[in-house]
């Protein structure tokens, strides 16, 4: 039986010790759930990193591979960087003569993942999260994070308006780490005045903070830092953190996804995006419509 081309999960930018190991799970859970496709994965884009794509593109070279398909693990495009991931991928396999390589499409606000980071909400607000009257009171930042490119952003804004509709939040605003505003106070600071005018019975509401993030790194530790410095600041209203959504199988579906896609050609990637939009019936034809607000 012929093998099929390799899978190269391609992270961006990420030091940490935590990102790392978070990457080397979701490579076990794909290698688990396709034992038929070598995977392997590292990250570009940043130097020093502990798990570099060079590294992963060697790996899957010396198992035999003669046909690599990248997948980058970005919510939002990278923006302006030293290295693109096309621009490191073709360095990396020209140590490889003959090994091809193709470059798949960003994970993007897919509906599953949206799924994953409403868990994530979930499980950092506690008891009563899903109920009606509890989330009508609660207020989400989504934070991403930050770049000088203004689709970059835009994507961001695009996520909490997918994430918003139907699921009962008060309201979803954005933020960014860096580069970009607004930032972590001044998106805390609207959640609370929105929260004020509301009507209600006079409770306060409640804030959870939502990184965009695949997984922690050092601008979540900065995100961390800066959302407890303004709940510190401002004692009668609750804050919550969420964590990063981290590998989640939901994650994995949607790696696997895109390479498929990327096998299948541009014309029917495109198919395999629309039909993404409404796989679970009218949960995301919901996510769907509210895409087409932005």
């Amino acid at each position: 039986m012929t093998t099929p081309p390799s899978l190269l999960i391609a992270g961006h930018g990420a030091r940490d010790d935590g990102a790392a190991e978070a990457l080397r799970a979701l490579v076990r859970m794909l290698a688990a759930r396709h034992p038929d496709v070598p995977v392997a994965g590292g990250f570009f884009g940043t130097p020093g990193t502990s798990l570099p794509l060079a590294d992963a593109v060697d790996e899957l070279a010396a198992r035999g591979a003669g046909h690599l398909v990248a997948i980058p693990l970005l919510l939002a495009p990278a923006g302006p960087v030293a290295e693109p991931l096309p621009v490191a991928l073709e360095r990396a396999v020209q140590r490889h003569p003959g090994l091809g390589h193709t470059c798949g499409a960003a994970l993007g606000p897919h509906p599953r993942l949206l799924d994953a980071l409403e868990r994530r909400l979930d499980q950092a607000l506690g008891d009563g999260a899903r109920t009606p009257e509890y989330r009508s009171r609660t207020s989400v930042l989504l934070v991403g994070r930050g770049s000088t490119d203004p689709h970059a952003n835009a994507e961001v804004a695009r996520a909490a308006r997918l994430l918003w509709e139907g699921r009962g939040f008060a309201n979803v605003e954005i933020a960014f780490v860096a580069q970009a505003a607004p930032d972590v106070p001044a998106g805390l600071d609207r959640c609370r005045a929105l929260a004020a005018a509301a009507p209600g019975d006079g409770r306060p509401g409640r804030i959870v903070v939502a990184p965009y993030f695949l997984f922690p790194d050092g601008l979540f530790e900065r995100l961390c830092m800066q959302a407890e410095g303004w709940a510190a600041a401002h004692p009668g209203i609750e804050v919550y953190g969420a964590p990063a959504i981290g590998s989640e199988p939901e994650v994995a579906e949607v790696v696997m996804a895109r390479y498929q896609q990327a096998l299948a050609g541009p014309s029917r990637a495109a198919a395999g995006d629309a039909r993404d939009a409404h796989r679970d019936g009218p949960h995301d034809a919901r996510v769907a419509a509210g895409a087409g607000d932005r």
